[in-house]
């Protein structure tokens, strides 16, 4: 099965690009999964404070993942797999890639205005050639319309 791995945050643009991935895949008889990163937190010396904050991280991002899973549901009646890890993006992402040979793309937003996220310039600039499936960057400044029609 052709899956289409997409990394969402609370950007808009994350969401623009899952909204792509999940009508491509709805087209090819593919699957979603789902990867958001938790945001590295700065080291607190007090260990119960950290593990707070550390699970605080955790909730809020599988809070997104499952507002973005339902959504991918209503929308498309697909049913998403989903990863909450932490650790360096990139090589986080390499690492899913390497594991699950279903992925085809990976799938990533660009920001409407401004400069692109960090994993949108990595996997454009620096690993643009070493991945082994293609990178789908989605334009943030796409319509739900225009993501139907080139999806």
């Amino acid at each position: 099965m052709r899956i289409y791995l997409v990394v969402i945050d609370d950007s808009p643009e994350s969401r623009i690009a899952l909204r792509f991935a999940a009508r491509r895949a709805v087209k090819t008889g593919g699957g979603v999964e789902i990867l958001t990163l938790l945001p590295p937190q700065e080291f607190i010396a007090f260990g119960g404070v950290q593990a707070t904050i550390e699970d605080e991280a955790r909730q809020q991002a599988e809070a997104l993942l499952a507002s973005a899973a339902g959504t991918i549901l209503d929308e498309s009646g697909l049913r998403p797999s989903i990863t909450v890890r932490d650790g360096d993006g990139p090589k986080v992402i390499r690492e899913i890639i390497a594991a699950n040979s279903d992925i085809a793309a990976l799938v990533l937003g660009a920001a409407a205005s401004g400069a692109p996220g960090k994993l949108v310039s990595h996997f454009s600039g620096t690993d643009a050639g070493a991945l082994p499936v293609p990178v789908m960057i989605i334009p943030g400044s796409l319509t739900p319309e225009a993501i139907d029609r080139l999806s």
